[in-house]
Formats: structure tokens, C-alpha cells, sequence
């Protein structure tokens, strides 16, 4: 009998044994992914500057007290006007700026924004800006292959991988989605919809958390959560999780690819925060750690 439950529990140990491995070799390939989006030359460790504009014309240049302020070797001393009408941005630059817009020389254009991931931009030497739009807010951000930040990188601590973090949770819809005023690093907030509520146990107690939705087009679940690991040992300010769609009122959360915000990389970003819905008592020792104590 004895011998049996041994041959048992070998059999069984060979057949789940390669499965967790499989699985964190696919968390391991999707994180290093991950690091190599953030340490492109376009990703968020390049940004080294985020300005607001205001009503009527902003100024694009190196001198001080540029509206829009270019490094002093990327850019002339006044490169150009960024005019803001309403809702439209318009961009003109000034003689012999050398700038390029998507490439080309630079013409008076209007400019579109971040608002589906493929704004118009500008280049300076080697330094690429764009419209951004932030609520009723608008501005331009900056970019620079070189950046400091970009250049120190040496990768995101995180926890190991632990097949235990990757759970399965009850989808509960509203009856109609709801819209949350959820608040920003810059003192703002954003409306976000929200389909319904993500119910999971862990370590035997049960846990609820809002998803929101932020692009309807290309719908998936997006958790903004903070919880007894922050600010020990994970970004003080939350962290993001995204999930699938819920298939027959389930919905995997896979914690081991919890991330840090952008903001946990830059001052220039413009993070949301975790709604006080999605504050957790509970530890998800899963996922990115801080990356300012790497």
C-alpha cells in the first residue's frame, strides 16, 4: 500500500512538475517582454519632461522660460508655437527650427493627440514631443533616447513566480456599468467604466475587486489595486493588473503579472490611482516589486 502511494505521488509529481515549469517560463518570457517595452528607446523610461499649455500660444524652444522647454542642445532657442484653440492644438514652427513632424519637415499643422496611442510628434535632434490630453488638461510631453533614467536601467525586481497567485475569481456584473471618478497623480480624475465586480478567495478569505475598462474597442479588464505590500517592498501607490474578458462568469487573475505604473518610472507620467474599493488588507506577495528599492 505503501509503496503504491509513493508510485502515486511520483506519477503525480512528473505530470504537474512540467506544467509549472511551462507556466513560469511563460510568465518569465511575458515579463522580460515587459522590461524590454519599458527600456525601449520610445518607452517610458526616455520621458524627460511633461509641460501643460494653456488657452492661445505656448512657445517651443531651449531658452528659459520656453512654455515648452527643449534641452539646450536638441533644439534653437525658439523653435516654434504651440496654439491652443478649444480642443485643437496647433502647431507652428519657426524659421529654421529644423524640426521634423512624423519625419518630415516640419509645416503649421494641427496636431493630434495621445488619445489612441498614435499622436503626431515632433523631433528636435534626437528628443521626439508630443500632444498629450489629460481630462481638460492638455500639454506636451517629452522624450530622449538617452535619458538618465533609460541609461541606469537594470531591469524590475519581483517576486518569484508562484503558480498559487494565478486565480480564478466569480465575475459579478451591474446591471448597467458604472462610471467611477477615479482620481490621478496630477490631483485630477478620470471617468472609467466598470463592468462589475471580481469576487476570489485568497488564503481562505474572500476578496473583491473593481476592474474598469479603459478602451471599449478593444475591451479587457484593467485592476488598479494597492495592498498590504505597498510601500513594503511593493510602489507605495498601487500597482496594475490586467486580465481577459470574463468567459462564463470567470475571470483568471494572474498576479504574478501584477505591474508598477509608470509613475514608479518617471515624474513625467500620469498615473490613475487604486479607487478606495480596490484597497487591499491583504498581501499579494506577487508580481513587481519596487523599483526604487532594486
Amino acid at each position: 500500500m505503501r509503496r503504491t502511494l509513493l508510485l502515486t505521488s511520483l506519477f503525480l509529481l512528473g505530470t504537474i512538475t512540467p506544467a509549472q515549469d511551462a507556466y513560469r517560463t511563460s510568465v518569465d518570457a511575458w515579463h522580460a517582454e515587459r522590461v524590454a517595452r519599458l527600456a525601449a528607446e520610445d518607452g517610458w523610461l526616455s520621458l524627460i519632461g511633461r509641460d501643460w499649455l494653456k488657452p492661445g500660444e505656448n512657445t517651443l524652444g531651449s531658452a528659459p522660460g520656453s512654455t515648452v522647454l527643449l534641452p539646450e542642445w536638441a533644439g534653437p532657442a525658439k523653435a516654434g508655437l504651440f496654439i491652443v484653440d478649444g480642443s485643437t492644438v496647433r502647431f507652428r514652427p519657426l524659421p529654421g527650427s529644423g524640426l521634423l513632424l512624423n519625419g518630415k519637415p516640419a509645416v503649421e499643422a494641427v496636431l493630434k493627440d495621445d488619445g489612441d496611442g498614435q499622436p503626431d510628434v515632433l523631433k528636435a535632434g534626437r528628443v521626439s514631443c508630443y500632444v498629450i490630453r489629460r481630462g481638460n488638461r492638455v500639454g506636451v510631453r517629452l522624450k530622449d533616447p538617452d535619458a538618465p533614467a533609460r541609461k541606469a536601467f537594470h531591469g524590475v525586481p519581483r517576486y518569484p513566480v508562484d503558480p498559487a497567485w494565478r486565480v480564478e475569481a466569480d465575475f459579478i456584473p451591474y446591471a448597467t456599468p458604472k462610471i467611477r471618478a477615479i482620481a490621478t497623480v496630477l490631483g485630477t480624475s478620470e471617468p472609467m467604466s466598470t463592468p462589475g465586480l471580481l469576487r476570489f478567495k485568497v488564503a481562505g478569505r474572500e476578496v473583491t475587486l473593481e476592474p474598469m475598462v479603459e478602451d471599449p474597442e478593444h475591451p479587457e479588464l484593467f485592476l488598479i489595486f494597492n495592498d498590504a505590500t505597498s510601500s513594503q517592498g511593493t510602489y507605495p501607490a498601487g500597482r496594475f493588473l490586467y486580465a481577459d474578458m470574463p468567459k462564463h462568469g470567470k475571470v483568471v487573475l494572474d498576479f504574478n503579472r501584477a505591474i508598477n505604473p509608470p509613475c514608479a518610472f518617471s515624474n513625467f507620467a500620469t498615473c490613475p490611482l487604486p479607487p478606495k474599493q480596490n484597497e487591499l488588507d491583504i498581501a499579494i506577495a506577487a508580481g513587481e516589486k519596487d523599483p526604487g528599492m532594486h
